[in-house]
């Protein structure tokens, strides 16, 4: 009997070890859908046309906030934490219009605001592709969010980051040889990696989309000089086109997150960016939300 016991624990002990840190699904037609953006610029690239498109869509029970610091790390969010400093930018939308709440905000200013369903994490771009920086980080940071936000059931979701532009000059492409494939790929195999390691099962693929609408006639590659600022969907070599690209990740958003938890699909929404001076043709935002929904498909 004691053997069997002995192996009983064992066997515990080793199920324990092997065990994912908890996480939960995305809610089913909430009364409010609550969703908040840890991250850093790239986190506003992603969500800035996300109100826009929800309003076109008739949605207005989705609040929308983003908690950033340009550049930021999943290191730097966890120490930024520990010191409670006040660096972060903070802003929301309930009304589906952006207000700036606080330019001097601390991490727990955004995580106590509200009972957040849906947070949403990732990593700094030029280490979105080297899985040795998530660690310990996404871990601790995963921990601070289960223990500061309100709602136990929250789920948390990553924010796939995509690759630079092939002429960007951003210093830590040359970790990547300067290749956006290879960066490309490598960022693939870290979201595959965390998917599992960290219980991440839903990820915004935004990489996937900005890579897809690459090979499409959004993309201007090939038709203005090497130089050019605003060059494969991006507006500097890494931050998104203020058309275009931030246009598409907005739809990659909203199809995965929307979609599964309202039950409306980004396809055939007529925001145009209108109400903007980077307005685009309806055929082109409809292709932008062909490729934000065959990324998602694809995960």
């Amino acid at each position: 009997m004691k053997r069997i016991l002995c192996i009983a624990a064992a066997i515990l002990i080793s199920a324990g070890l092997k065990a994912q840190p908890a996480n939960h699904p995305l809610p089913s037609n909430p009364d409010t859908l609550r969703i908040l953006a840890i991250g850093n610029s790239f986190s506003d690239d992603g969500t800035e046309y996300l109100p826009g498109l929800l309003e076109a869509a008739g949605i207005h029970n989705v609040i929308v906030a983003r908690l950033y610091i340009g550049g930021c790390t999943l290191k730097r969010h966890c120490e930024e934490y520990e010191t409670g400093a006040k660096d972060y930018i903070y802003y929301k939308s309930t009304k589906n219009v952006w207000v700036t709440v606080s330019k001097n905000a601390t991490i727990l200013d955004g995580l106590k605001d509200e009972p957040w369903d849906i947070v949403t994490l990732q990593q700094a771009s030029g280490y979105s592709g080297k899985y040795d920086s998530f660690k310990p980080w996404l871990q601790k940071l995963i921990d601070i969010v289960r223990k500061e936000i309100s709602n136990p059931d929250a789920s948390i979701v990553w924010h796939e980051t995509w690759a630079y532009a092939t002429n960007s000059d951003h210093g830590q492409f040359k970790d990547y040889n300067k290749d956006q494939k290879q960066m490309y790929d490598e960022i693939l195999s870290c979201v595959g990696k965390l998917k599992g390691e960290f219980n991440i099962p839903v990820v915004i693929p935004c990489g996937d989309a900005v890579q897809i609408a690459r090979g499409t006639r959004l993309n201007n590659n090939g038709k203005v000089p090497a130089t050019s600022k605003v060059y494969d969907l991006t507006r500097d070599g890494f931050h998104l086109s203020r058309q275009y690209g931030r246009y598409l990740a907005a739809c990659t958003w909203f199809e995965s997150l929307i979609k599964p938890t309202l039950g409306k699909s980004v396809k055939g929404n007529p925001y145009c960016l209108l109400d903007t001076e980077y307005s685009i043709p309806a055929k082109d935002a409809k292709l932008c939300q062909k490729c934000a929904i065959k990324a998602v498909k694809g995960l």
